[in-house]
């Protein structure tokens, strides 16, 4: 059995979950979540816990068991409090923006980079070196956050680009400062 699948899942006050046959619906003060669950796992609601239980005992059924308890614990987390990544951007020139339903980065490149915010996510930008991502989609925050890093990565010389918050990016000495 999976450590991880084995321990129920606690539902706060403000949360309804409910199980119909294969489908969990989540719902909660932020918004509603749904997952569909494999054959091989069990759901069920007792006492204001979600247990999570395989059905056989073969390998790809222990593997799910411990996903699907965590894709569960994450809804029930995301409708009740949200998600949050912050990223920050680092170079001489380097902003973002919001314009309608895109965020817009300039971050060395010729051109202007363009990425549509995904629907369900809220973004915005304190200032031009600060991005707020939140939203009750664990999956889709965390996605969205890596994509827009991935545009220009911090790097390790002059740690220029976009890193997490409380990222800590590796400095390297130049070749030119080793003599």
């Amino acid at each position: 059995m999976s450590r991880i699948g084995k321990k129920p899942i606690q539902i706060p006050d403000k949360v309804k979950v409910t199980i119909n046959g294969r489908q969990v619906i989540a719902e909660g003060p932020l918004g509603k979540l749904e997952l569909a669950v494999r054959p091989e796992i069990d759901v069920e609601n007792k006492d204001g816990q979600v247990i999570v239980s395989q059905k056989a005992n073969s390998r790809q059924a222990h593997a799910f068991h411990g996903l699907t308890r965590a894709l569960i614990n994450n809804m029930v987390v995301g409708v009740s409090k949200g998600y949050e990544k912050k990223l920050e951007i680092f170079g001489t020139g380097y902003i973002a923006a919001i314009q309608g339903n895109v965020l817009q980065l300039r971050v060395g490149f010729a051109n202007e980079i363009q990425c549509p915010i995904p629907n369900g996510l809220d973004v915005k930008c304190k200032d031009q070196q600060h991005v707020e991502i939140k939203g009750i989609d664990k999956q889709k925050v965390t996605q969205f956050a890596a994509s827009v890093r991935a545009v220009r990565k911090a790097e390790p010389y002059l740690g220029k680009g976009i890193k997490y918050e409380g990222e800590v990016v590796r400095r390297k000495e130049s070749k030119a400062q080793k003599k």
